[in-house]
């Protein structure tokens, strides 16, 4: 079977093993989960389902892969121990896809027997190739093989059925998460909450992330409380308080309650701050690193791809622990210093403590002041023992400076679902 660089054929990850970042095994690689949108887009790969101790199986959402090609698989960190359940929108690839029956050139029949997968430079990870066995001419034996791309191959979607939430997702999935929210907004509420319903977890927490107040609450409510809880997992702890602050307190207290202790306690706590304060404001994080850590290791950590921008502007140097609230907080490093570095320079000695930085009950004003004084995208918010609990960066700034109501479109844009609107609009399609 041949294969283009970086091209990884499931058959041969199947069943390997899957590592933590320590080095420890904890589980095997049974499936790969994908969202099947249209015959002419490729399917996204939505992450590995892993079987644990105990034969449990479980979700791995790619982004958290940080190795698939070296024989092994390695992790960014503990899986969620909640067993895995296939969303309407997923689709299992060698459970479901495996074995199809498809059409090839001139309509010729074969059978799935290998799917490639490969990444963009964007680091998502997509379904690309199809191993087709054609059927044989004569009884007993075997037509050929091919590998071909995915829009080369019929027969994965049924083109003749209506346009649905699926479909309509394919005009939306290379979308960045705030282009996406813009499109979600120009929906009518009911169109708007079966597109939600199909997004992927982490996709749908994006989003959600990027839409006004009452809109997110109206999309959570139509989810199952186990799934809402997932999808607030999946958000930044400040965006998923600020999401449970706008519920009435019996619904806000059943979701933490189903959330996972560790995700919730981030969130209670962040739930405890007034609204434009600094504690209110603040993500629970950041890139924290202990003073022994290397410059290497500093660049390892911005550079994973679920960090925003404006939190791999800088890491923040704690003594243990290392999760917030921390030991004592020893200062910043900003990325540009961790470039001008040989790799392995102790951040320790790189950090910076020379500003007096907000505390959690300081004012929105107080942390935009700081902000524009020193020319930064982000910074520490730090207790009275000097204890780091959380970093507020710009964009939750601007999200409070604004007007109220800015990231709603104009009412008198036509929406959607306007008769007068043909198609999508193609301009949103890529941010």
């Amino acid at each position: 079977m041949s294969t283009s660089p970086g091209r990884i054929f499931l058959s041969r990850i199947v069943g390997q093993e899957v590592f933590d970042p320590a080095g420890d095994q904890v589980g095997k690689l049974r499936d790969v989960v994908v969202a099947v949108r249209s015959a002419r887009q490729r399917p996204r790969v939505v992450g590995l389902v892993v079987e644990i101790l105990g034969r449990r199986r479980v979700f791995l959402p790619i982004t958290r892969v940080t190795s698939l090609d070296s024989g092994q698989i390695i992790t960014t960190g503990v899986l969620n121990l909640r067993r895995f359940e296939k969303r309407r929108s997923e689709t299992l690839a060698i459970h479901e896809l495996f074995d199809r029956s498809v059409t090839v050139a001139d309509g010729r029949r074969g059978t799935v027997y290998d799917l490639g997968m490969e990444q963009d430079p964007r680091r998502d990870w997509y379904v690309s190739a199809v191993a087709v066995q054609e059927a044989g001419k004569r009884f007993g034996r075997r037509g050929p093989q091919h590998v071909l791309e995915w829009d080369e191959v019929g027969g994965f979607v049924d083109e003749e059925t209506g346009q649905g939430a699926t479909h309509l997702l394919a005009t939306m999935d290379e979308m960045r998460p705030a282009d996406l929210a813009n499109a979600l907004l120009d929906l009518l509420p009911k169109r708007r909450t079966e597109v939600a319903a199909e997004l992927d977890d982490e996709r749908l927490a994006d989003v959600l992330e990027e839409l006004p107040d009452a809109v997110q609450v109206e999309l959570l409510g139509v989810l199952d409380p186990d799934r809402a809880a997932h999808v607030l997992e999946e958000m930044d702890p400040d965006d998923a308080a600020d999401l449970l602050g706008e519920l009435p307190h019996a619904t806000s207290e059943q979701l933490l309650g189903l959330m996972e202790p560790e995700d919730a306690e981030d969130v209670r706590r962040l739930l405890t701050y007034e609204d434009r304060t600094a504690g209110g404001m603040m993500t629970t994080e950041p890139v924290i690193l202990p003073p022994d850590a290397t410059v290497a290791e500093a660049l390892a950590r911005v550079r994973e791809p679920e960090i925003g921008p404006a939190l791999a502007s800088m890491i923040y140097v704690c003594r243990p622990p290392v999760e917030t609230p921390t030991g004592r907080f020893l200062g910043v490093v900003h990325f540009q210093a961790l470039l001008r570095e040989p790799p392995s320079t102790l951040v320790g000695q790189l950090a910076d403590n020379d500003i007096d930085w907000p505390r959690p009950e300081s004012s929105l004003e107080q942390v935009a002041s700081l902000l524009a004084s020193y020319d930064l995208v982000a910074l520490p918010v730090v207790d009275e023992n000097s204890h780091l609990v959380g970093v507020v960066t710009i964009d939750d700034v601007l999200d409070h400076l604004l007007p109220e109501g800015w990231r709603e479109r104009d009412a008198d844009e036509p929406r959607v679902d306007d008769p007068r609107i043909d198609v999508p609009p193609a301009a949103v399609k890529h941010g």
